[in-house]
């Protein structure tokens, strides 16, 4: 159940290597990572609107760009000398953020086009996916995982999500669009989009699991460590 995610480290060095040399160009722009982090931000605002307007292909390019552009802000950073604690919490927090708005577009889009069934289930999905993120910023909080690569435990990282609901919004329009048929049945492109919100609940869901046991399992083998007793939040 602690297995492994699709991402191996080895394939996100290798990505953020790739990005370093587009980083670079950037800071010679006078750019700073922090910067980086707040436009690529923007682009997942932009994401969650045009979702929210029904603007389904519009919504899955921004937000792939947005995914390819926090790529950035990291890269830059390493690049550059300029990582720092404060960085890595805005990053985290306007991933977090961005996230949140990018469900919320979906949701309100759904509801528009009468799919009302589909916004409970976006809200799920979103509560599901920042579960994973909790869980590991929890235990690194707890000193479990420190140094063991938490990011690559679980089926659906932060570049899983965002493959899958890219794929989900760009799919919904040539399917015929998110909308109730005549008989008051979901469209194919409705029917895409909440099969990529059911799949994002189930991965979610998986990986946030797996990480606690990742973290059971450290807990079960570094003497003093928190063992499973119920910890204070």
């Amino acid at each position: 159940m602690t297995g492994r995610s699709f991402v191996s480290p080895e394939l996100r060095s290798a990505v953020r290597g790739l990005a370093e040399p587009v980083a670079s160009g950037f800071g010679r722009m006078g750019l700073s990572p922090n910067h980086l982090t707040l436009i690529g931000f923007g682009i997942s605002a932009l994401a969650g609107l045009a979702a929210g307007l029904e603007a389904w292909l519009v919504a899955g390019i921004l937000v792939i760009t947005g995914g390819v552009f926090d790529l950035f802000d990291g890269a830059l950073a390493r690049a550059t000398g300029r990582t720092s604690s404060f960085g890595a919490l805005l990053d985290s927090s306007f991933d977090r953020w961005g996230e949140a708005v990018v469900y919320a577009g979906i949701a309100t889009g759904l509801a528009a086009a009468g799919i009302v069934g589909g916004t409970a289930l976006a809200g799920l999905t979103a509560g599901s996916s920042f579960l994973v993120s909790y869980v590991r910023a929890r235990s690194e909080g707890l000193g479990f995982s420190p140094g063991t690569g938490m990011a690559a435990v679980g089926l659906a990282p932060r570049e899983i999500r965002l493959i899958v609901v890219t794929v989900g919004l760009l799919v919904a329009e040539p399917l015929g669009g998110v909308r109730l048929e005549d008989g008051g049945g979901w469209s194919a492109g409705a029917l895409a989009i909440a099969a990529m919100l059911m799949l994002l609940l189930v991965l979610t869901t998986i990986t946030a699991i797996q990480r606690m046991l990742f973290s059971q399992q450290q807990a079960a083998r570094l003497p003093g460590a928190p063992g499973g007793g119920p910890q204070q939040p």
